[in-house]
């Protein structure tokens, strides 16, 4: 018999405007997750990351203040990124421990306003700002975080999304951009570029969350306003594949409206579905959206709703360890916890 999915919703009293499973390998024992979490009315620290266990989300382990509210959060295996609106870095160990940490300040020599794009690629990190720029940070050899610019929009576009697809390459979305690839090998250049297919017969629109299927790092999916998902094949750079409508009688039906967060592939979904898919196909993906939906998306099939809420939902995340769980962050000072069960598998 098929287990139930379960959700338990615990209450905090702040803002979580973003979420992240740790690395098992920061506490073998217990699951840890990292929230970027807002309170205005803590002063100074405001702006903060908590680091949170799984068995009771709202007792924090340990806290580290931000200078300003955090816009991006990732994880590498040993380490935790937080950029902010101030265009900051910062570069945490998973304890928190204030004394490791190392930053690269915002300002006119790294990002002047929020870091919206932030991703590990291995060896060093990428950020995308919403003031056009592009830059890759690494080591310095001497302690230091040191920041290469790898390009600078100078205003005319704004970045909101940046993934790796390998050491070499990585993709960027924002706004006024459409999707671009990158390849360092080519002198930090842009080799490809998509504008993207948007609902209700919008010419451009807002690219919110971009991701790579390490399997397959020739495609990406990408979430973004208008409640628009698609898939980008760089085999076929001009056609990218609607994710977001559903084909009845040869319309297009569009299944969500408000904008999608984020977009991930789905790795529970695949794991059992992923030997009857015929090889052309794009893989599940998960998404979360303003009006409050996660649910998970296929090529030419109804999504499956895993979560309807009263309020958006801004980030989620999949346990890289147990991708049956997911965690998410809900608008209204909360954080979600989805256990799936196999029933919730998208049925081909």
């Amino acid at each position: 018999m098929a287990d139930s999915p379960s959700f338990r919703r615990h209450s905090l009293a702040a803002s979580v405007d973003l979420v992240r499973w740790l690395p098992s390998a920061a506490s073998p024992s217990e699951r840890l997750l990292a929230a970027a979490i807002y309170d205005p009315s803590s002063g100074p620290t405001a702006s903060s990351i908590h680091l949170l266990p799984l068995s009771d989300p709202t007792s924090p382990l340990a806290s580290l203040p931000l200078p300003s509210r955090a816009t991006a959060l990732r994880c590498s295996p040993a380490t935790l990124a937080a950029a902010t609106s101030s265009g900051s870095l910062h570069l945490l160990p998973p304890s928190l421990d204030s004394d490791a940490a190392v930053a690269v300040p915002g300002g006119a020599g790294f990002h002047v306003g929020p870091v919206r794009g932030l991703d590990f690629g291995g060896e060093e990190w990428v950020t995308a700002g919403e003031d056009g720029r592009v830059h890759a940070v690494g080591g310095g050899g001497d302690g230091r975080l040191v920041a290469r610019r790898v390009w600078d929009g100078k205003g005319m576009s704004g970045y909101e999304a940046a993934r790796w697809a390998s050491p070499a390459e990585f993709a960027t979305g924002g706004a006024g951009c459409g999707v671009q690839w990158w390849d360092r090998r080519k002198g930090d250049a842009v080799v490809a570029q998509c504008n993207g297919i948007w609902g209700r017969g919008i010419v451009t629109g807002m690219v919110h969350s971009i991701d790579i299927n390490p399997s397959r790092k020739h495609i990406c999916v990408v979430g973004g306003s208008s409640g628009t998902i698609f898939a980008w094949d760089l085999r076929w750079p001009q056609q990218p594949i609607p994710l977001s409508g559903v084909g009845l009688n040869g319309t297009t039906e569009l299944v969500f409206e408000s904008e999608v967060w984020e977009v991930l592939f789905d790795t529970y979904t695949q794991s059992f579905d992923i030997i009857s898919s015929a090889s052309s196909k794009i893989l599940p993906v998960m998404m979360c959206s303003e009006d409050g939906i996660l649910a998970v998306v296929e090529q030419d099939e109804r999504p499956l709703e895993l979560l309807a809420e009263a309020c958006a939902i801004n980030s989620f995340d999949i346990d890289p360890q147990n991708p049956s769980d997911v965690v998410c962050a809900l608008e209204w000072e909360s954080i979600g916890v989805l256990t799936r069960g196999r029933d919730t598998m998208v049925e081909e």
